[in-house]
């Protein structure tokens, strides 16, 4: 990682007691995917996914308040069981998006004996928006929600 790469990177890792194809079905299937990806009292109330590169997602997260925020995106890379890369600097078919903010890369590493090890890595149009991230609960927020998932992948 380069001293620029650091400045715009947030991560988390976590060995999970799941197979990694129950992982990648988590966040590629909407039904599975609305079940955790939202930190509790949050809820997922719909998401759209065309898990493809080039495919679109639309996830709409819900505050206990209840008011949706969507989140729009482009899947750039998705090689089943293994990563999925997508950013919110798209909306649909490659228009950029408003205001650019993240690159996401889920990473599914097969451990062997069903344990996976999880990695989720956000960079950041700038060291700005990176700190602004971690200010608004990423590690608390993505790791609540890595609970979740693999509460979820335990049963499916």
């Amino acid at each position: 990682m380069t001293e620029q790469t650091a400045r715009h990177e947030l991560s988390l890792t976590r060995i999970i007691d799941a197979p990694r194809e129950k992982l990648y079905r988590c966040w590629t299937e909407a039904e599975l995917l609305k079940q955790w990806f939202a930190p509790l009292p949050w809820t997922t109330s719909a998401a759209e996914l065309d898990v493809r590169a080039g495919g679109t997602s639309s996830v709409t997260m819900r505050s206990p308040e209840g008011e949706d925020y969507p989140n729009v995106g482009v899947y750039l890379e998705v090689v089943p069981n293994e990563r999925i890369v997508f950013t919110d600097a798209f909306t649909s078919a490659w228009v950029p998006s408003a205001k650019p903010f993240m690159v996401v890369t889920i990473q599914f590493e097969d451990l062997g004996g069903g344990k996976t090890r999880y990695t989720a890595t956000v960079l950041h149009w700038t060291a700005e928006d990176r700190e602004a991230h971690e200010k608004m609960g990423f590690h608390e927020g993505w790791g609540q929600c890595t609970d979740q998932l693999a509460a979820l992948a335990d049963r499916v």
